[in-house]
């Protein structure tokens, strides 16, 4: 299947121990069942049920804990491969089963990270023992400016005694460890610590949102830190709050995949068997070309992450290309989720809004992604930084394995990995890629590629023009056209795509090339001979009626393959 399907994903790829945990949580979701998960979801319940399944079958003790600290047991890992394959299937089922995963990832970053034995210790006791996790970073006042932090820790003796609140984190009412960032009170150096959830001086004041996710406000009173609690200090803590954010924030992509994945089930389903002026509506042309293109875009968003996920594994001190993969999942893969949703919710239209239906939390909680772990103007701009070297610098690596090999991705908490020379990163060469395949308008975007390069050679942008973030915004969706284009061919190599398929995918990237030609040309900061540039790469994809009819086959055949159980 080109995209998931729970009831039939057999998951040969992974180990025994792996499949078992993707299909009994499948298990889970499928015999809990739309009705109950829905009406959950709308009375914002907390999912204790899925918490005791987690803690029962020691599902984040398995996928969470790295080898080195789970007493080299041989089923525990941290295994970027099998976590997205986790993450795909949460975000399927719901957003806030997801969440508790995520956010659980993100406080176990700093403790991973930390070179304090006792506190990693304490941290795989914690995950045998079914605890989720939180990360203690954001603050009311400040988000997440770290350098403004309120958040104190006081001298006390032989310990201290820890002072603040913090805002808008997730899993605050139930973490087991609670990674907790703030500042010295005597010398102002930064600090991660860790305190629990159910001590007297943690005062849970609220769920800052109305939801199943429990995105907490809490307050720390005179909470006592002995030094073992300390999980980190000055440079390293900044650093590992940094890092965490940068692999963790992969998951977001996975997730919007399976929001996507089963709300267009739930689009082909009901259009196809909805009867309007005498036909289904999967008759009317207009309803084949929406389904068809989101399709290819719902395709070439799990393409992308998958592949991305494989320079994840392989990351070392001398290969940080994930540091450009990582940010476009995020980036990327979620904004297209949202185009994905609003293509079949064209289709479905009303439906959209009924209560009964996954669609109608998803096309909800599907906003959330972009906006997560730094927003999607935060994200286009650390990609930016990349530009240079991807394109005109490229290096030679030996070439990255499709990733389902069981390994354990310890490099990731490496805490200073994502901090130190980014500006020294090279890429291969992208034509390595681009020059495995040909179909018309794949040919067409190389071309595309061709002119951009041209620009970047002749009208770079000035110093001024590098200060302008619209600007850069407007060039950074032509960089990341290039650099999602090269992912999806090189997953579409590892899997074998069909090339109409492929060709369908280039089709939408072209058109979205030529779209953001456009804004950039119009710009006022662009100057003339940029905005000339521009206006030549603009393209008109090329349309077959045959290969789309192949495509739009592929989406029907869809039909009634998949409902969630009642």
């Amino acid at each position: 299947m080109e995209i998931l399907h729970p009831k039939n994903e057999t998951f040969s790829e992974l180990d025994e121990r792996s499949r078992e945990i993707m299909k009994k949580t499948i298990a889970f979701f499928e015999s809990k069942g739309k009705a109950k998960l829905k009406q959950e979801d709308h009375e914002a319940v907390w999912y204790d049920d899925f918490i005791q399944f987690l803690k029962k079958e020691k599902v984040f003790a398995t996928l969470l804990t790295p080898s080195e600290n789970g007493d080299n047991h041989p089923e525990k890992r941290w295994d970027t491969y099998r976590n997205t394959v986790f993450s795909e299937i949460l975000g399927f089922y719901g957003l806030s089963f997801w969440y508790t995963w995520q956010v659980s990832i993100l406080g176990l970053g700093p403790l991973w990270m930390s070179q304090n034995p006792a506190i990693k210790k304490r941290t795989a006791e914690a995950l045998e023992a079914g605890g989720i996790f939180a990360f203690g970073l954001s603050e009311k006042e400040h988000g997440a400016d770290l350098i403004s932090s309120d958040m104190k820790l006081s001298p006390n003796g032989d310990t201290y005694l820890a002072n603040g609140d913090k805002y808008y984190i997730g899993n605050g009412n139930k973490a087991a460890i609670v990674s907790t960032f703030g500042k010295y009170s005597d010398t102002g150096n930064f600090v991660f610590f860790a305190v629990e959830s159910d001590k007297p001086e943690y005062k849970l004041k609220q769920n800052v949102v109305y939801s199943q996710k429990y995105v907490a406000e809490y307050e720390l009173n005179n909470y006592p830190i002995k030094k073992e609690d300390i999980i980190s200090e000055n440079r390293a803590a900044w650093d590992s709050a940094l890092a965490t954010v940068a692999f963790a924030k992969f998951n977001l992509g996975p997730a919007s995949i399976g929001l996507s994945e089963h709300s267009f089930y739930e689009a082909i389903n009901h259009a196809s068997n909805r009867i309007l002026f005498g036909q289904p509506v999967t008759n009317f042309s207009h309803i084949q070309l929406l389904f068809t293109e989101a399709y290819a875009r719902l395709v070439a968003m799990r393409l992308f992450a998958y592949r991305a996920a494989d320079y994840m594994k392989v990351a070392s001190s001398e290969d940080k290309r994930y540091l450009l993969y990582n940010p476009m999942v995020k980036l990327k893969v979620t904004m297209q989720g949202e185009k994905v949703m609003d293509l079949i919710w064209d289709v479905i239209a009303a439906r959209g809004f009924e209560k009964d239906v996954v669609f109608e939390s998803a096309t909800r909680d599907i906003r959330m992604l972009p906006k997560l772990e730094g927003t999607a103007h935060i994200n286009m701009l650390l990609v930016t930084n990349f530009m240079q070297n991807f394109m005109f610098q490229p290096k030679e690596y030996s070439e990255v394995p499709s990733g389902k090999k069981p390994s354990n991705d310890s490099y990731l908490f490496n805490q200073g990995s994502t901090t130190k020379g980014q500006n020294k990163i090279q890429f291969h060469d992208y034509q390595i890629a681009y020059n495995s395949f040909s179909t018309p308008n794949l040919d067409l975007f190389k071309e595309q590629i061709r002119m951009f390069k041209i620009l970047l050679e002749k009208y770079p942008p000035s110093k001024e023009q590098s200060r302008d973030v619209d600007f850069m915004l407007g060039l950074g969706e032509l960089f990341a056209g290039i650099v999602y284009g090269q992912l999806i061919l090189e997953e579409a190599k590892n899997r074998n795509l069909d090339l109409d398929l492929l060709d369908s995918i280039f089709e939408f990237l072209v058109k979205d090339f030529s779209k953001y030609c456009t804004e950039l040309w119009i710009r006022p900061s662009s100057s003339p001979e940029q905005a000339n540039y521009c206006s030549q790469m603009i393209r008109r994809t090329i349309s077959n009626k045959e290969v789309f009819e192949k495509n739009w086959n592929r989406v029907l055949s869809l039909k009634d393959k998949y409902q969630m159980n009642p």
